[in-house]
This record gives structure tokens, C-alpha cells and sequence, in this order.
């Protein structure tokens, strides 16, 4: 196997590693929109303690924890190589940082007296945290992808 196919492979497994931390990130997004705007799942976020829908403070909580997981993956996939514009230190910082966040998400889901932060945010947690553990390992950030999504 030649050294170009194997950085080939290497650049491959890191950007779908990215693409799948960003979606389970834009699961979180979408959780938190949806709290924003009312939806009743205060049992599944922020432990538990508002059954139903969220006092308007903290839905305000929920569109700053939304506005944040967007820029996770705008730094995940930036560290992944699709071309995003952030700057290769900021993405590989940031990366790591991610990871210690999930990490200490993973510990305060499996705390909570939430049932949903518990048995389902934890464990949701932890594979979005061994994802972005595994992508903060990766060598360095693949060039930018062309239109087809091949790199140039």
C-alpha cells in the first residue's frame, strides 16, 4: 500500500469521524431549538428539575447552548477537513476542548436524577465524546474538499 493511499484512508476515516460528531451535534441543536421554543422535554435537559416546558430564562439557556453546539461543529468539521474557515490552531484547540467538555458531560448525565439525562443523554454523550476524542487524535486537518467532497 503506497503512502498516498494510506493518507488518503487516514483523511477519509477523520472526515467521516467529523461528519458524525457534527450530526450527533446537530441532534443536540435541534434538542435545544426545540426547548427554546416550548416543546415539554424540560425532563430531559439541564437535570431534570422542569417537567414540561422551560421558564423563559432558561429557554434563553437553551438558544446560547444551541448557538455554541453550532459553532462545535463548525470546529469539528473545520478539524475534520471540509474547508470550513477557522484557523487550523482553533480547530485542533478546540477540538480538545470539546473533548473535555463531553467528558464532563458524560460524568454530570450519568449524575443526574434525570432518568433521560441518565439513560439516554449519557450514553449519547459518551460516543459524541469517543468520536471527538478519536478526531482531537488525528494527525492535523485534511485539505479542503473539492464539490464532490474529494480532496484537492
Amino acid at each position: 500500500m503506497s503512502a498516498g493511499s494510506t493518507a488518503a484512508r487516514r483523511l477519509f476515516t477523520r472526515r467521516r469521524t467529523a461528519g458524525a460528531v457534527a450530526l450527533g451535534f446537530l441532534v443536540v441543536v435541534l434538542f435545544q431549538i426545540s426547548l427554546m421554543l416550548g416543546a415539554p422535554f424540560g425532563a430531559a435537559a439541564l437535570g431534570g428539575a422542569n417537567a414540561g416546558t422551560l421558564p423563559a430564562e432558561l429557554r434563553m439557556v437553551s438558544a446560547v447552548s444551541a448557538v455554541i453546539w453550532v459553532i462545535a461543529a463548525v470546529i469539528v468539521l473545520a478539524r475534520g477537513g471540509f474547508g470550513m474557515r477557522v484557523p487550523p490552531a482553533l480547530s485542533r484547540w478546540g477540538t480538545w476542548a470539546l473533548v473535555g467538555y463531553l467528558a464532563l458531560g458524560v460524568l454530570m448525565n450519568l449524575a443526574s436524577s434525570s432518568p433521560w439525562e441518565r439513560f439516554g443523554w449519557a450514553p449519547f454523550t459518551a460516543v459524541l465524546f469517543g468520536l471527538t476524542l478519536l478526531l482531537a487524535l488525528s494527525e492535523r486537518e485534511g485539505p479542503p474538499a473539492g464539490p464532490t467532497g474529494v480532496p484537492r
